[in-house]
């Protein structure tokens, strides 16, 4: 239980239905959404697409999404796997051709299509009560008199503003100048978007105008997508995989999402007795960061599109955990793992919903980077992500850049079981961290016995790039004790991630707990 006297946020406890995301108006929409009517598939789509207008940089139409699933009724979950392909021209031979390492981050080369509108059209189509009518109603209203920015969103375009291009600039920014917490943002071109998915379903974004507008954009600057190549988009159901840790079985998305990460880093950790040590210590801290680095260089290695994805099994096998567990020095920081060419950061929103029938949904959407490629499209300001850019160029590799290939995704929605019976939908955002966050949330219910808000609330820490982020919620003793421990240790000029966790109460109420480091909230009614 939070100390009162202490700044901080309390849980939301409510009867009926609960949603938890990272803006204020979001998590409203969703709860009007369950009041009229409409299951959490409903309002979780109505807020996520909302969530493109009141944080653009972070996601949008023109990206993607994984999704997880709990029916009335069963404790079985179902995922969704809503992100996209490389164009069919698409080749990792002719960027080698060009002399580039990498996938360009705001070039046409890392724009793969945009799968999110195809999944949420099936999942409403499928799975909905309220039709596409009423659930994109919200978002177009906003596209149309505009949001005003959280002071969260106007900390995170100070900067990524500058990363937008040509149309993406006309779109997105003042004249140029990034907008600014307060200022309204108005996106008519997508609410038009919006009101012809409304009323004529998936084609309406992937053929006609729509998409000759994407693909003209792309095109222009240099792309290799073709009107084929968005006509041919789809999402598809797959499996969960899961692992356990405690009395909790973490249930991730399978490839080409890194899920599997989180459930190797954890099967690391249950070689070391973190309930001994100080949560918010140097140990702890040290343990995780070196565990982190083996589970991610696995990752780097294994996980691809599902077709090429063949070593899942020995990602996720105790065997694989206790050997990568002996190789951490417990006095000694590792050098990082090889270093990867795919980019593996940064940005997407979270949202989790249940309802009084206790479906419960997990919602990730994202255009990967802060405003994606930068790129926009002219006429409906569609920005595209760059989840290309999370493709490899290396000859042969399982996750190397071919047409018609997923890339290695960051996104990963998220559920917890116990005795077999789903306790918790939930989420951890910012790009790499992301298995890192679920890992960290997890253990700190299981090992220190947070509730759900504390959970989220505490202190976080990071290493990526050779660089380990330390939250200013640490000690700067424990700084200096990782810094001995060979770490190179920096207080982060940003927040580490954001996070959304519901939990399903043994008393059948509703308890939801949203991250401070956002704008957002949990609501219930």
């Amino acid at each position: 239980m939070r100390d009162f006297q202490k700044p901080g946020r309390s849980q939301v406890i409510a009867a009926n239905g609960i949603c938890a995301t990272s803006h204020p108006l979001a998590a409203k929409t969703a709860i009007e959404i369950l009041e009229r009517g409409g299951n959490a598939i409903d309002a979780a789509i109505a807020g996520a697409v909302l969530l493109g207008i009141c944080e653009p940089q972070m996601t949008g139409i023109g990206g993607d999404c994984f999704v997880l699933i709990k029916k009335p009724g069963t404790e079985d979950i179902i995922a969704v796997n809503g992100s996209g392909r490389a164009p069919a021209a698409a080749d990792a031979a002719h960027l080698r051709e060009r002399g580039l390492k990498t996938v360009p981050l705001h070039g046409p080369e890392a724009v793969t299509i945009p799968t999110a509108i195809d999944a949420f059209c099936r999942l409403s189509n499928d799975h909905g009560k309220l039709g596409l009518d009423a659930l994109l109603a919200p978002a177009i209203r906003y596209a149309d008199e505009g949001v005003p920015l959280a002071p969260r969103v106007a900390f995170d375009l100070a900067d990524a503003s500058a990363l937008l291009s040509g149309h993406g600039i006309t779109h997105y920014t003042k004249g140029g100048k990034a907008y600014g917490m307060g200022d309204v943002m108005r996106f008519p071109g997508q609410a038009e978007v919006l009101r012809r998915i409304a009323k004529h379903g998936r084609d309406a974004f992937y053929t006609g105008e729509i998409a000759e507008d994407m693909v003209a954009a792309l095109r222009e600057r240099g792309g290799v997508h073709t009107l084929d190549d968005f006509a041919a988009a789809e999402s598809n159901y797959t499996t969960p995989i899961s692992g356990t840790y405690g009395d909790l079985e973490l249930c991730e998305h399978p490839p080409n999402g890194q899920g599997a990460t989180a459930i190797l880093m954890l099967n690391i950790l249950k070689h070391f007795d973190l309930k001994s040590m100080d949560p918010w210590g140097a140990e702890r801290a040290h343990i995780e960061a070196e565990a982190a680095k083996l589970a991610y260089d696995a990752r780097n290695r294994f996980i691809a599109d599902p077709a090429h994805t063949t070593r899942l099994e020995y990602m996720t096998s105790a065997e694989t955990a206790a050997r990568l567990a002996a190789l951490i020095d417990l006095d000694k920081a590792m050098e990082a793992a090889a270093p990867i060419t795919e980019a593996v950061h940064k940005d997407t929103i979270y949202i989790t919903v249940v309802d009084k029938d206790r479906m419960a949904v997990s919602l990730i959407y994202s255009v990967f980077h802060a405003f994606g490629s930068g790129i926009a499209s002219e006429k409906f300001g569609i920005l595209f992500q760059n989840r290309g850019a999370g493709f490899t160029l290396t000859e042969g590799h399982a996750n190397e850049m071919k047409g018609g290939k997923r890339p290695m995704h960051t996104i990963i929605p998220g559920m917890l079981r116990k005795n077999g019976k789903v306790v918790a939908p939930f989420g951890v955002m910012g790009g790499a961290y992301q298995p890192n966050g679920h890992t960290r949330v997890v253990s700190n219910v299981v090992d220190y016995g947070l509730e759900p808000q504390d959970a989220l609330d505490a202190p976080r820490s990071f290493t990526d790039n050779g660089v380990m982020s330390v939250e200013r919620g640490y000690y700067d003793t424990v700084r200096a004790e990782l810094a001995a421990k060979g770490h190179k240790v920096e207080i982060p000029k940003t927040a580490i991630g954001g996070a959304q966790f519901i939990l399903m109460r043994d008393d059948g109420l509703l308890e939801g707990a949203s991250d401070p480091r956002k704008d957002g909230i949990a609501l219930g009614y």
